[in-house]
């Protein structure tokens, strides 16, 4: 099944979460967004609840598909291949971050290049979409938490995300992460799955999405043993390697650019970079130079 949030007119939230049948959506009953059809009872509702108008997906406006996650938890070096080819060791535990929901945007939506960084790049992500609260899972608990899948593109600020050791201020923009096209269950996605990310049509990353140092089902049982895990909260897994920090020499996004995210099973985002018009006076801040963190392994 595959589940997505569109835009519409004369709802009070300005969404409704929608069935995938095909070429078309099905729009589901007084459900603001797969996350609130996460929280009311689960995937397993939403045929009942698709009594509502068809579209062609092709015309829909797209949301991200859950427009307020209560958490959005991040992955830095997740992939085993990407940490080899680096010739790093393999982490012992995740490396975490976060999100917030004012950093969304659909799988259509121009990302928006802020005039503070100079640095902005992209990473094609799987993201995991939980179905089920559940807090210190362990092996199948965990596994059954995971409602289904969607691709994420975490755009960082690298100037800002090297400024200290910590990563968030270049992680946090605003508008500037799409999520989506849709929540795809588990049974969709194909075991060799591939994770293909595209700058103006020119591949730039392409991984197996297995290739994870840290599974769902591993990130489920690490994160719920900190914080509870709630319906429609999201995990960002991590990105394979071909980041534009990590190229010789390096490649970042600029306004006018179109950036793909493709993972099997699920669809992709389809991203236009625009540059985002702010007030001259708020804008004559100069982004730092990289810290000595710079050279720190990228998520």
């Amino acid at each position: 099944m595959k589940l997505t949030t569109i835009r519409t007119a004369g709802t009070a939230s300005g969404t409704t979460a929608a069935l995938v049948d095909g070429e078309e959506v099905i729009e589901l009953d007084r459900t603001e967004d797969v996350g609130a059809l996460l929280r009311r009872g689960g995937v397993a509702d939403a045929e009942s609840l698709a009594t509502g108008a068809r579209h062609r997906l092709d015309e829909v406006e797209l949301a991200p598909v859950v427009t307020r996650p209560g958490k959005i938890i991040c992955v830095g070096l997740n992939y085993r291949a990407h940490i080899l080819e680096m010739k790093r060791d393999l982490p012992e535990a995740p490396t975490l971050f976060a999100k917030y929901d004012e950093c969304l945007l659909g799988a259509r939506d121009d990302i928006v290049l802020p005039p503070e960084s100079d640095r902005i790049d992209w990473e094609g992500e799987l993201a995991v979409v939980i179905g089920s609260s559940v807090r210190r899972a362990r092996g199948e608990e965990a596994r059954a938490a995971i409602a289904g899948y969607s691709i994420c593109n975490d755009v960082s600020m690298r100037d800002w995300q090297f400024r200290t050791r910590e990563w968030l201020q270049g992680k946090i923009w605003a508008d500037s992460t799409p999520l989506g096209p849709v929540l795809a269950t588990p049974d969709e996605i194909p075991a060799d799955a591939r994770l293909v990310t595209l700058v103006d049509g020119e591949e730039m990353q392409r991984g197996d999405i297995h290739d994870l140092v840290f599974g769902p089902v591993d990130l489920v049982e690490y994160i719920s043993t900190v914080i509870p895990l709630n319906p429609g909260d999201v995990i960002i897994s991590g990105t394979p390697g071909g980041v534009g920090n990590a190229r010789d020499p390096q490649v970042f996004l600029r306004p006018g650019q179109e950036v793909t995210v493709r993972i099997d099973g699920i669809g992709e985002l389809r991203n236009r970079t625009v540059a985002e018009e702010v007030p001259e006076a708020t804008a004559s801040a100069e982004a730092p130079a990289s810290a000595e963190g710079a050279g720190a392994a990228t998520s």
